[in-house]
């Protein structure tokens, strides 16, 4: 999946003592009712926001996972996060150089998935 817009906020990088990376952006959308999506990136594809600044125009590859919680009670809960895995910022004449992009894209550009 994809989402293409503007983008809103970038985060600063959260590390934690595990090791573990995380950084969250938001994008606002470009429709006739704009949706600010915040799309989180973790690990190694925190690298993929080191060029990208506010106003840019990218397009984010996603995933959407979600997960089942059970709190201490007992109560059953439901997450869901969406996870960039891929930009593409040729819409402002910047590319990340993190990311791969191609001038024309073909059904085949998306066969490949990130695990």
């Amino acid at each position: 999946m994809e989402i293409t817009g503007i983008v809103k906020k970038l985060f600063d990088i959260q590390k934690f003592d595990s090791g573990f990376r995380k950084r969250e952006i938001v994008i606002t959308t470009e429709e006739p009712y704009p949706q600010n999506i915040l799309i989180e990136f973790i690990q190694d594809k925190v690298d993929l926001l080191e060029n990208i600044k506010p106003k840019d125009k990218i397009k984010v590859f996603i995933n959407l996972r979600g997960r089942e919680w059970t709190n201490p009670e007992g109560i059953i809960r439901y997450f869901n996060s969406i996870q960039g895995w891929k930009i593409e910022s040729n819409y402002t004449g910047t590319l990340n150089k993190a990311s791969s992009t191609t001038p024309s894209l073909s059904s085949d550009d998306f066969d490949d998935l990130p695990f």
